[in-house]
């Protein structure tokens, strides 16, 4: 048996440790997965074929989310024959591999009977699907309406906190939503009764609720009274 030829290092150069091996993904879908583990608290999605990461929102996305979710539940639609939902994933016809996370969710009850992969779960059993924008705005407002849309979600809602307006989508088709609605602070948006019950939303609520609190002005400095000066510090004995 002859021996495998192995490079030696320089002299006096120091022997460079091999790197560990990882097995490489074997699909778009591996690749998203190994992403997840890589990155907790990251939001990976494929839609068109892309693989798009968002970081972890900040507290007034959640804020704004929790807000949005109240009247959803308040109308029963997390009792009976749907579910509101957070977390899980939709497949989108883009691709073999594409899927999306929104941020919110009204399903079927029954939307897991069929089981899932990769958290995710068929279209057909999502009654309305709702995006509280960050940084990845122009995601939600483009690539997004076209992937729900092909999906044929019958309702998309975006609180777009960049522009502060709600938007509204239905009567999806191949190319995006025939109706498109924005509404802007001062205005209540009621939804689709699809959906299963009667929800109105306070437009100006939901943008202020997605804007980060003001951080406080620092106080000011205390000013010495006119005619007084400040008394000089000791001197060290």
């Amino acid at each position: 048996m002859s021996a495998a030829a192995v490079e030696q290092p320089c002299d006096g150069e120091p022997e460079r440790p091999k790197r560990q091996e990882r097995k490489e993904p074997e699909s778009l879908l591996d690749s998203a997965s190994w992403l997840s583990e890589q990155l907790p608290g990251h939001r990976v999605e494929i839609i068109g074929g892309v693989i798009t990461v968002a970081p972890s929102p900040d507290g007034a996305h959640g804020r704004a989310l929790t807000k949005l979710m109240r009247p959803l539940i308040e109308a029963g639609l997390d009792d009976g024959e749907s579910a509101v939902i957070q977390g899980v994933g939709v497949w989108l016809p883009g691709g073999p591999s594409d899927y999306a996370i929104p941020d919110l969710a009204v399903v079927d009850a029954d939307f897991d009977k069929g089981g899932a992969r990769n958290n995710c779960y068929a279209p057909g059993a999502f009654r309305l699907v709702l995006e509280v924008t960050s940084g990845n705005y122009q995601n939600d407002l483009r690539n997004k309406v076209v992937a729900y849309a092909a999906a044929k979600i019958p309702v998309y809602v975006i609180l777009d906190r960049r522009h502060g307006r709600v938007h509204v989508l239905t009567e999806p088709f191949a190319g995006g939503y025939d109706n498109h609605q924005v509404y802007a602070p001062g205005h209540k948006v009621t939804l689709p009764e699809s959906i299963g019950a009667e929800v109105t939303l306070d437009v100006a609520a939901l943008v202020t609720a997605g804007r980060p609190s003001p951080k406080p002005e620092p106080s000011p400095e205390p000013s010495a009274e006119p005619g007084t000066e400040p008394s000089p510090e000791p001197s060290g004995s």
